[in-house]
């Protein structure tokens, strides 16, 4: 698996290509802040594009989806990467 990155220069999706042998790759587009409704008002919140390819003989469909959630939340919240499964904070 790649990760491509076009953050330097812009836009708001792309379609990564895989590069052979690998099975999937990962795009990143740039940071930007864009109103989320919270249930009562508009937020600013930093938003990131993710454009995931992957090569449907190899991974299923619902499997690269919940990858991309799962990474969805990490990037989200980073802090979850040190926690132990206990819950405590894991240096």
């Amino acid at each position: 698996m790649s990760i491509s990155n076009l953050g330097g220069i812009g836009g708001e999706a792309f379609t990564p290509l895989i590069n052979p042998p690998e099975v999937a790759i990962l795009g990143i587009t740039r940071t930007e802040t864009r109103p989320v409704w919270d249930g009562q008002a508009f937020q600013p919140r930093p938003m990131v594009p993710l454009d995931l390819t992957y090569d449907h003989r190899v991974l299923n469909g619902a499997d690269a989806a919940r990858f991309l959630a799962r990474y969805r939340d990490l990037y989200a919240a980073p802090e979850g990467l040190l926690m132990a499964p206990d819950g405590t904070l894991s240096l």
